[in-house]
């Protein structure tokens, strides 16, 4: 097999009029097949970085850290000011980015960013990743649309890892994530290097599988989440020290990771986002999408997502979500004072 620069080399060497020869086929197909064996390390992978928020900033701040050449894009481009101090590159279109990057991270807003950053034919990261590159969408997005994008990955010899995440800001600034990735499984090992630097990958599938395990976890988290609030405004109603109750269960059977994660918060009246009302809304809605495509009755789900949508109908999604607190002490015309 001919080495990868040189078939990257004669690939450049032919004009755009040209792009559908046979021969320039066979080399495009010859880089699809070199990439996908060349080793993921600082030396040789260079990466792009699509969504610099709360989450996508410290997640591609590890990279930074471990050597990576990174190349940022983000719609406020102060916002990736931070990243670019500590070294990374700032492009001013996802396309621009993705023709520096052999592998393309994504973490935006919504599932219509997604098809914006990524798919645009005009500016989108696909339009300028070369044979042989990967696209890894970490968004919480449509199974759907993690598919059309793999379909259309595949179509420019490119491969798409649909890769969403669990475990908040803590996760993210800790490299601790839970990541659950769909697509070909022998490109999700082979970025194993870079994954391990977030957290934890997953394999649960072809495209589309990650995202559909990403929404699985939404549903247990948004029923967690009510019981939690619930278990506090009991407590705080029945003249229980509350710090006291939420430490006491938390090593036993009531104990959770949304407990660890927001118990002391909720108590701060600390609602800053390590995930935002808004993105947790989004997120219910197109799991209540799935579920009416399944023939699905979920009822903890949806009554989850009508009281996170109370939220956001008092001007609170951009709150983090352990906020529910407000909508339950509305509902019972109680406040707990801070701690």
């Amino acid at each position: 097999m001919l080495s990868l620069p040189l078939l990257r080399a004669l690939s450049n060497r032919y004009s755009p009029s040209q792009a559908f020869s046979p021969f320039l086929y066979a080399i495009h197909r010859s880089m699809a097949t070199a990439a996908a064996a060349e080793v993921v390390s600082p030396s040789t992978t260079r990466l792009g970085w699509i969504g610099t928020g709360v989450m996508g900033s410290s997640m591609c701040a590890h990279l930074i850290k471990a050597g990576y050449t990174v190349t940022v894009f983000n719609r406020t481009l102060s916002k990736a000011q931070p990243l670019v101090d500590m070294g990374a590159r700032l492009a001013n279109s996802p396309r621009e980015l993705a023709s520096q990057s052999n592998i393309v991270f994504s973490i935006v807003g919504f599932p219509s960013d997604v098809r914006q950053v990524l798919l645009d034919p005009e500016h989108g990261a696909l339009s300028g990743l070369r044979p042989g590159g990967v696209l890894v969408d970490m968004t919480t997005s449509e199974p759907s649309l993690a598919c059309e994008i793999s379909a259309a990955a595949s179509a420019k010899n490119c491969a798409s890892i649909d890769a969403p995440v669990s475990g908040g800001d803590r996760g993210a600034k800790n490299g601790t994530l839970a990541i659950f990735a769909g697509g070909d499984e022998a490109v999700i090992d082979r970025l194993s290097p870079v994954f391990s630097l977030m957290g934890k990958v997953n394999f649960m599938g072809p495209s589309g599988k990650g995202q559909f395990a990403k929404l699985a976890n939404q549903i247990t988290i948004a029923s967690t989440m009510v019981g939690l609030v619930e278990g506090i405004i009991y407590a705080y109603k029945a003249g229980l020290n509350v710090a006291s109750f939420l430490e006491a269960i938390s090593t036993g059977a009531a104990g959770s990771k949304s407990l660890d994660l927001y118990g002391s918060r909720i108590l701060k009246r600390d609602f800053e986002p390590g995930f935002f009302v808004n993105h947790f809304v989004k997120d219910l809605g197109i799991c209540l999408k799935e579920c009416q495509s399944m023939g699905l009755a979920l009822p903890g789900l949806a009554l989850a997502q009508q009281l996170y949508l109370s939220l956001k109908a008092h001007g609170e999604g951009n709150l983090g979500t352990q906020a529910l607190i407000l909508a339950l002490e509305r509902l019972n015309n109680v406040t707990l004072p801070a701690i």
